[in-house]
């Protein structure tokens, strides 16, 4: 264990906004589906399969932007802030034009977008008008991650609290005031969701932009460098940062094709879905926040050249993760019976049933999923080593996860706690990957340039 107070005073301030940030934008989509799960089961299911679509595209910017902190992190390290400006243009051209074409797409094939997703053509129809919308906040989300991520690898992390602050007052709000039809305002469902949610998307890139390039003082970054990026780091994000966005963007594959496995299932097993994950992801964010904190002090101490601190730095950080896990793996079993009960009373009394045995799964597995998040996402990509990561991912997604979850649908018709197993069977043995992986030096990689 390290005993530099240091270097948990560092891990704490990266990693503490980020878990607040984290649990902000958690709930505001917990909150987003309390509300909507008012409207029924099917209008619940069509919001979930949107979200499943969205979840995607967040998934493949959060990958550019993850293989960005590869560089960027080990940069920082050596102090070279023209570099890293050039990181920052390189991956917010990226995001922007990758929400251009998802948003395209949305708009010139809607129902080719969600038939894919769903062949229950009730929760299609509902979906239609909720998801055109809601992809229009895909553009300043994508310039939004891409900020947040890029000032987190230089240790700027308060943004993250406003942003997420501001945000969720505006959609809670908004969600109010349009999905019911509140103080004069029309009742507008599920459309009302969706235009809460681009304008809590606006006001977060607003805020973020001026704290950026007005307020913070660790990089010196103007407007007019988010258009110069330089050639050479192309190539090296290409070689470097690209494997984090393939790796990230084949494991959304991989949750989309679930989502349309999914999909062909009961609208009361897709509704018990969203309730499970959601009380999920609030669990896995302080993890998440964590795997933040670690790549960039891991990455740092890379850069720096001091190898020694590395690996201790790597010791200490899975200790502390495996601790983590047991507690949040803890509470999700202590809340399976209250939560579905307590906050989605309007969902069938299937869905919140299924919701029950699914957590209780679930609770089990995020044990493995915290500690192999932290060796994954912080320790492997802090030191340049995503290629591996890639490759674990590729298999445990592709060959692996997909495979099984389809056979225990269509061919093996298994029951519901057992289908829902498949879909999470990789978190209970990548922590044994993980583990070999970090027990040889093979995984630190400098990736910067003199």
């Amino acid at each position: 264990m390290v005993k530099d107070k240091q270097f948990y005073k560092s891990l704490a301030r990266i990693a503490a906004p980020a878990a607040f940030q984290g649990f902000i934008s958690i709930l505001n989509v917990q909150i987003d589906n309390i509300m909507v799960s008012s409207l029924g089961d099917t209008v619940f299911s069509a919001v979930g399969q949107v979200n499943s679509a969205t979840a995607f595209f967040i998934a493949v910017i959060g990958g550019l932007v993850g293989g960005s902190s590869v560089l960027v992190s080990q940069y920082w390290g050596r102090k070279n802030t023209k570099a890293i400006c050039s990181v920052f243009a390189i991956v917010s051209q990226l995001c922007l034009a990758l929400a251009a074409v998802m948003v395209s797409l949305v708009w010139v094939f809607p129902r080719g977008v969600l038939s894919a997703l769903t062949d229950k053509a009730d929760i299609i129809e509902a979906a239609m008008p909720y998801l055109k919308l809601v992809s229009l906040s895909y553009l300043p989300l994508a310039i939004s991650t891409a900020f947040i991520g890029m000032l987190r690898c230089v240790e700027v992390v308060a943004v993250s609290l406003y942003t997420s602050v501001a945000a969720l007052f505006i959609n809670i709000g908004l969600n109010y005031l349009l999905i019911f039809g509140k103080f004069g305002f029309p009742a507008m469902g599920v459309q009302g969701a969706a235009i809460a949610t681009i304008c809590s998307r606006a006001a977060e890139l607003l805020v973020i932009y001026w704290y950026a390039f007005h307020k913070q003082k660790n990089l010196p970054i103007k407007p007019r460098d988010l258009l110069a990026a330089d050639g050479v780091l192309w190539r090296d994000y290409g070689r470097y940062g690209l494997p984090v966005g393939i790796t990230d963007t084949l494991w959304a594959l991989v949750g989309l094709c679930k989502t349309m496995i999914i999909g062909r299932l009961s609208a009361s097993f897709i509704s018990a879905m969203m309730i499970t994950t959601g009380l999920m992801e609030l669990g896995r964010v302080f993890s998440s926040s964590l795997t933040v904190g670690a790549c960039v002090l891991i990455g740092k101490s890379v850069g720096e050249g001091d190898l020694r601190k590395t690996r201790r730095y790597s010791d200490t950080i899975q200790i502390l993760f495996v601790g983590v896990g047991l507690l949040i793996a803890s509470s999700v079993f202590l809340l399976r019976n209250i939560y579905p009960t307590v906050l989605f009373p309007d969902v069938s009394q299937e869905a919140r049933a299924l919701s029950r045995q699914f957590l209780a799964i679930g609770a089990a597995t995020l044990i493995g999923t915290t500690y192999h998040a932290s060796c994954f996402v912080g320790i492997n990509r802090g030191a340049g080593d995503s290629r591996f990561v890639m490759f674990v991912d590729f298999i445990a997604g592709w060959l692996i996860v997909l495979p099984l979850s389809y056979l225990s649908v269509f061919v093996w018709h298994s029951p519901l706690p057992i289908t829902f197993l498949m879909l999470y069977i990789d978190q209970c043995f990548k922590w044994i990957i993980a583990f070999l992986r970090l027990r040889g030096d093979k995984w630190i990689r400098n990736v910067t340039r003199s």
